[in-house]
């Protein structure tokens, strides 16, 4: 077993997010063929980043919930590297980490090129983030919604009984 199960958190959400982001940057079509140095998947990772995570093969790679399970841990794993670092783990210094490496990431030595990309990777995550707090708010208006029409349909079966009762009781 990759990871277990955990309960969704607002760490979770921001993670989801982020990786969202990163696979949208990494490989938006979902390319099986590899990449410029050997990448492969959703997340385009290279062998020696794959084997740091899992023994399953890096060819299982391009097998998208393999890649997402992997992702999430070397997320995970960059998460406690900026921590340890004393260096936030926001959006941004992950995805820099990812593209520039943990090291130039913490010492603030990441090349332009990773900076730009850990940009474009933030804002990604901060629309995928809200796009998911919208639908958060959609379903818990739809929710109350439904509950006071239950609520209506209960009263008016109260009242359409009472008033049976009524007329039947002349």
């Amino acid at each position: 077993m990759l990871l277990s199960a955990a309960a969704p958190t607002a760490h979770a959400a921001s993670r989801w997010a982020t990786l969202e982001a990163i696979h949208k940057l990494e490989n938006p079509e979902n390319s099986p063929k590899p990449g410029r140095f050997g990448e492969l998947g959703a997340y385009q990772f290279r062998s020696m980043t794959w084997r740091m995570h899992t023994s399953i093969p890096f060819r299982q790679a391009i097998d998208r919930e393999t890649s997402d399970a992997v992702a999430v841990l070397h997320y995970e794993w960059i998460k406690r590297g900026l921590e340890a670092a004393r260096k936030p783990s926001t959006p941004y210094y992950i995805a820099l980490a990812w593209n520039g490496g943990l090291s130039a990431a913490i010492s603030g030595r990441a090349p332009r090129a990773a900076r730009d990309y850990a940009q474009r990777a933030s804002n990604l995550a901060a629309t995928y983030e809200q796009a998911r707090q919208r639908e958060q708010e959609i379903a818990r208006r739809i929710a109350e919604q439904q509950r006071q029409l239950r609520q209506l349909f209960v009263t008016d079966v109260s009242v359409a009984a009472s008033v049976a009762a009524a007329v039947g009781a002349q």
